[in-house]
């Protein structure tokens, strides 16, 4: 949500605010410096090392064999070991380690990694058992403190690439660029920087290795990637403590877990949190939001949630609802649940300044003296959306209570989530659109030593804590319903209370690519739930891009079509009913899709590996640099144009394997020899020429196509379609078995197999037991398949009584089903068109086999 027209700031003054903000950290390098230059002394620890380097000292600690963590401090004593982002069980652990010393070094080895300090000019260097690079500082003065701050310098090797930072602009890839992280409220647009989120962590891949660095400070940091040097990459902070952590794969998937077990995994959302959801700046009155929620119904457009932006509020006032335009919030809340329907309310984290007119949020907040303090002690005043307004001082743990028990009365009314937004926090009039930076905060919390900070500090969490304060509140006054809190600024850590999105975008093409990226290097770093405003949240969109925008949202976590006051109407149903049509069908694709949307959820939250995914997470050999095709999950390629407002055809840049067609069931088509991203590198590397491959099949997808592909060797479970996530489907739960089917001459196709989670979809029941988890696997062999069914595990029962298992790429209509051990044939039909046999089986939760042969 943007701030009012009369705050804007014209495009050249914020882009003088930035890159004064920006500059006033490098010109630092003027000043007078510490440089980390050698080891002076060094004392092996049961879990690393410590080094003094002249005045400074230095701890480096295994927390696990594959995560080293480096402190350095200007003087002889290392600053206070507390952290909002990483989890206090995790710096609490540690690993044994093997001492290393020699004439030129000093260092550790656990069962993976190899950490060497050399002497002189020190150098930390951290290596994989075989010798392999990992993560070496840069030759010259790798380490500087300066006026209060610091700079630490890496080689880059000059086939590394970087991916991370949360939801920055530019190219997919971070290398050749610089980045600034300091929460800010700005619209996204293509060069950007900062944005909403700070999170300082990034993935480094190369030659087939990778590893995360995370840089724990709440200052404001920076990252440069070789902008400045060829040679190596950089980052630093204005304050606060150097202390990182360096995460070994050497895949991918292995950095991303890593980094999930240092700041931990985002909850379990509540099931109608997956599906599609219908929002605007502003529903109001009352009775607009009635006639979209009527709309969705009437239309049969499948959806779980509508939103209330801040007009519902009287006088923009956090917690209060206008009584004119909305004089029956209870009933009006009733009545869409009726309608299964969940309201989204919108709760700002500015607090209107008005005393004595009976506003409790400021009365409580006042007596309990919870809002932040200018430098000289008084209640710090700025504007916004309710005119002068205070702020919870969130790094309290009372203040966090007191916050959350003011959604009290919205719980009792019935409201399902609440969305934390401006919590960057923005300021219209404050020095750079937020709070002075000598604001004083009080960090009164668990784990930490009471004292004040100033707004410096704290600025980049204010966001995270007020996300934490609304999601705990929520498990206080809702103890087994698991919370729906939506926030627009974070810090690394904020994806343990809920989602997040991308912020205010736009209604252009390149906005909607850009989302994309956007959303990839979120899930990169450790931010699974999340999505963008489906059809830009600025201006109108065209009856395309939200065609087109819709049809890819249905592939990403969170799916939500937002827009701003005095837009253009953004609804499905915009634009005609032929545009309303094709956006239907991919909304009821994703609630049939809705048993593989909520497993990966639940893998999210318990591994923190993100829903949506670069191919090179899932394919790390074969695809680093595809930035416009993602996975959702492990097992569908969503490939849409590169340029959708251009009507060329494409290429598809196909992963290795085979691939099926999601919608058709046909394989795909490709070129024999049809090369891989990296080979096509390799040879441009080379300065060969790229005619020695046969040229690529160009596809030509209509507006009504979003080219999917389900990966050979793929189990997908899928289920008969409703409205909302409220309704029991009817009918079986659908198995789509995509085999891996042998090349001619081999014995058998690769194993091939896929999961399915179900619970309750709403409270913590699940962790006392009562889930369904199933693993399927399947195998082709000749003109036989085997789907093996796992034994199910947990207590929860299925809605379904029966399965229907899908097998793609099966020859004919002859077939002979059976289940293993028994002789009784299955009822089978087939599909020509999908080349797809169909078999009815009643619901198999031990473990069995289905045998299926021609």
């Amino acid at each position: 949500m943007k701030y009012p027209t009369q705050f804007r700031f014209p495009a050249l003054v914020s882009l003088v605010i930035v890159l004064t903000a920006f500059a006033g950290l490098k010109v630092l390098a003027a000043t007078p410096r510490l440089t980390v230059e050698e080891v002076t002394a060094s004392k092996p620890l049961r879990d690393g090392i410590d080094i003094q380097a002249g005045a400074a000292t230095i701890r480096i600690t295994a927390l696990r064999e594959d995560i080293v963590r480096v402190r350095i401090a200007q003087g002889g004593t290392l600053p206070e070991d507390a952290s909002w982002a990483v989890l206090p069980e995790r710096r609490e652990q540690s690993v044994d380690v093997k001492p290393l010393e020699d004439v030129g070094f000093v260092g550790f080895k656990t069962a993976v990694l190899e950490v060497r300090v050399e002497r002189s000019p020190l150098r930390l260097l951290v290596r994989d058992l075989n010798g392999n690079h990992i993560c070496n500082d840069a030759l010259d003065n790798p380490t500087e403190f300066r006026n209060g701050g610091f700079e630490v310098h890496k080689q880059m090797p000059t086939d590394e690439r970087f991916y991370g930072l949360g939801d920055k602009t530019g190219s997919f890839d971070r290398r050749g660029q610089a980045y600034e992280l300091w929460n800010r409220d700005h619209g996204v647009e293509d060069t950007a920087d900062p944005l909403y989120k700070s999170i300082p962590f990034f993935m480094g891949v190369t030659g087939g290795r990778s590893y995360g660095l995370f840089l724990d400070n709440t200052f404001r940091t920076w990252f440069d990637f070789g902008k400045q040097s060829r040679d190596s990459f950089s980052f630093g902070a204005e304050g606060g403590p150097l202390n990182y952590y360096v995460i070994y794969g050497p895949t991918p998937k292995q950095v991303v877990e890593g980094y999930a077990y240092l700041t931990g995994t985002p909850p379990m959302p509540p099931m109608w949190a997956l599906g599609f959801q219908q929002s605007r700046y502003s529903y109001t009155p009352e009775s607009m939001l009635r006639v979209v929620a009527d709309k969705l119904r009437s239309d049969r457009i499948p959806a779980d949630a509508v939103y209330l932006d801040i007009d519902y509020q009287f006088r923009n006032r956090p917690f209060t609802v206008d009584p004119v335009n909305f004089p029956g919030f209870p009933g009006l809340v009733a009545d869409l649940k009726k309608e299964h329907l969940h309201l989204v309310t919108i709760t700002d984290l500015h607090v209107a300044h008005v005393a004595g007119e009976g506003y409790m949020p400021y009365e409580t907040g006042h007596a309990g003296d919870h809002f932040v303090k200018k430098a000289d002690g008084s209640e710090y005043v700025g504007i916004v959306w309710p005119g002068p307004a205070v702020f919870p001082d969130f790094t309290r743990a009372e203040t966090r209570k007191w916050w959350g028990g003011l959604y009290a009365e919205f719980v009792k009314d019935g409201v399902s989530g609440f969305w934390n937004d401006m919590n960057e926090p923005s300021v219209f009039d404050g020095p750079g659109m937020t709070m002075p930076l000598d604001n004083i905060h009080r960090i009164e919390e668990p784990g930490f030593a009471p004292r004040t900070a100033t707004h410096a500090e704290i600025h980049n969490i204010v966001g995270m804590q007020n996300e934490r304060a609304t999601f705990e509140g929520l498990l206080k006054l809702r103890p087994d319903e698991r919370p729906f809190v939506l926030t627009r600024a974070t810090y690394a850590g904020g994806q343990r209370f809920g989602f997040t999105w991308t912020g205010d975008n736009a209604s252009t093409w390149s906005q909607l690519r850009l989302g994309t990226q956007m959303l990839l290097n979120l899930g990169l770093s450790g931010i699974s739930m999340v999505g963008d405003d489906i059809g830009g949240f600025g201006g109108s969109a065209a009856p395309d891009l939200l065609t087109r925008w819709i049809e890819i949202g249905a592939f990403n976590p969170m799916y939500r079509d937002h827009s701003t006051i005095g837009s253009m109407p953004q609804e499905v149903w915009a634009h005609g009913p032929e545009q309303e049509a094709i956006r239907r069908r991919y909304i009821e694709t994703r609630y049939r899709l809705l048993p593989y949307i909520y497993t990966l959820a639940e893998e999210a939250h318990r591994t923190g590996l993100p829903m949506v995914r670069p191919l090179f997470l899932e394919f790390p050999n074969d695809f680093d640099g595809v930035d416009t095709e993602f996975m959702f999950g492990a097992n569908l390629l969503v490939a849409p144009p590169p340029y959708g407002e251009m009507p060329e055809g494409y290429s598809v840049a196909y992963p290795e394997g085979e691939w099926y067609d999601f919608w058709t069931g046909a394989k795909a088509v490709r070129s024999p020899g049809q090369p891989s991203i990296v080979e096509v590198s390799n040879t441009i590397a080379a300065g060969e020429s790229l005619s020695k491959f046969p040229p690529p099949v160009v596809i030509h997808p209509g507006l009504d196509t979003l080219p999917v592909y389900v990966r050979a060797g793929s189990v997908v479970p899928m289920q008969p379609l409703v409205q909302s996530t409220d309704e029991t489907p009817q009918g079986p739960l659908e198995l789509r078995v995509y085999p891996d089917w042998p090349d001619k001459g081999a014995r058998a196709g690769r194993n091939c197999g896929g999961s399915l989670y179900l619970d309750d979809g709403h409270t913590f029941k699940f962790e006392r037991g009562e889930y369904l988890r199933q693993a399927f696997t399947c195998q082709a062999q000749g003109r036989e398949v085997t789907v093996g069914f796992g034994a199910r595990t947990g207590s929860y029962a299925p809605w379904w009584k029966m399965m229907e298992v899908v097998v793609y790429g099966w020859p004919s209509a002859q077939a002979v089903a059976q289940i293993t051990g028994t002789t009784d044939s299955l009822k089978t039909s087939y599909d020509e068109a999908a080349h797809a046999l169909h078999i009815m089986v009643p619901d198999l939760a031990g473990k069995q086999e289905l045998r299926v042969r021609e």
